[in-house]
């Protein structure tokens, strides 16, 4: 067993840690407070290759694996949640179900300009009715010749607002049991009879575009049907699956960052004639910190691999989801309780992070649903 990183890995790590110091952190506190989407940050990512790492060369990408993404991801996370998490939509959402389930036609088309980092892509799944429930799906694509007709909601989308392409999942007939048949569809944002709403006034990730997508007699080429039109429900979770590894891995750059801040802050403040960080009460909340995001660490790096290699991760990338997440609210609290009256207030910068860190919870998978697909994988 080998836990060293492989030297393209460790490249990539180096790399994005040092454009998050120097690009995205000086920016983190603007773009939570102003709610702005950081565009010219995303076209510098996208100069550097970061938005394809995990595509090959020919798409427009990197050439790069899982591993180096999740690293990528959590140090772009570590310098600014709402970057970290419009960076993870754009790639493991946006443009990866375009790499797994596309014709070359497809890819060619629609992935090579979101790899390559001059585009940004979304995805459709989440409906007012269906969220945890997403096989409840309600918007329909009716067959009419060669073309698809499109209507219904969509809401939640992450990057909308900026996204050149959005994967619509929509029902699209009924099979032999009378069950609705979910399909994905290619849908450019710029076609008539799709329109997004102003963006979510957040509680956190205030900087990450959120917006509802409204179709309305939205109409496709037939040809934008997205992989198998039978299996959209499998191919929509296979793509969850990977999104959860990139979430996860948000979660630990986020509560690295709280850390971080945790160790300086406990070095400099004196109480009491001497640093905090002196006092077992300050170091025991360290500690557990510390184990904590390691642990975490260790479970997106070995779910990741395990997709690397081509092996069932989908456990896996429910067990890094669920615990990174979670493990990044109780960080960031701790975090708070440390800098005391003072991570209170929003010039220290960790009732940010809180804030953000919660939405881990929540978005790709609520940690019910993680527990619940962990159970399932454990009882089939």
């Amino acid at each position: 067993m080998n836990f060293e990183l492989t030297k393209e890995q460790q490249m990539v790590r180096e790399m994005v840690k040092d454009f998050a110091k120097k690009e995205i952190a000086p920016h983190a506190e603007h773009v939570d407070q102003t709610g702005e989407f950081p565009m010219q940050t995303f076209e510098k990512m996208g100069e550097l290759g970061l938005m394809g790492i995990p595509f090959p060369e020919e798409y427009g990408g990197s050439g790069g694996d899982t591993i180096s993404y999740a690293l990528a991801v959590e140090e772009v996370g570590k310098a600014c949640g709402s970057t970290g998490l419009s960076y993870a939509a754009a790639v493991s959402l946006g443009a990866s179900p375009l790499y797994y389930f596309g014709t070359e036609e497809q890819k060619q088309t629609h992935l090579t300009p979101l790899a390559s980092g001059t585009a940004l892509g979304s995805f459709g799944l989440t409906e007012p009715n269906a969220g945890s429930d997403a096989g409840g799906t309600q918007t329909k694509a009716i067959s009419n010749g060669d073309e698809y007709v499109i209507n219904g909601e969509k809401c939640w989308i992450t990057n909308a607002s900026y996204a050149r392409t959005v994967i619509v999942t929509a029902v699209t007939g009924k099979n032999k049991d009378g069950k609705n048949i979910i399909s994905a569809l290619i849908v450019p944002t710029d076609t008539p009879g799709l329109t997004i709403t102003s963006p979510y006034d957040k509680m956190g990730v205030r900087g990450s575009n959120t917006a509802e997508i409204l179709l309305e007699d939205v109409r496709v080429p037939a040809a934008n049907l997205l992989g198998d039109p039978t299996k959209g429900f499998k191919q929509f979770l296979y793509t969850l699956d990977g999104g959860r590894i990139s979430i996860a891995a948000l979660a630990v750059g986020i509560a690295q960052a709280a850390l971080d801040a945790s160790l300086a802050y406990a070095k400099e403040r004196k109480q009491f004639g001497q640093p905090i960080s002196s006092f077992q009460a300050i170091q025991f909340k360290l500690a557990d910190m510390a184990m904590e995001i390691d642990l975490a660490r260790q479970m997106v790096l070995k779910a990741a691999w395990l997709k690397d290699h081509n092996r069932p991760f989908t456990k896996e990338a429910a067990y890094a989801k669920l615990f990174a997440s979670e493990m990044a609210t109780r960080a960031c609290n701790q975090a708070i309780q440390i800098h005391g009256g003072s991570g209170y207030m929003k010039e220290y910068g960790v009732e940010r992070m809180l804030r953000d860190a919660k939405l881990m919870e929540i978005g790709e998978g609520t940690s019910e649903i993680q527990r619940l697909v962990i159970a399932r994988q454990l009882l089939k």
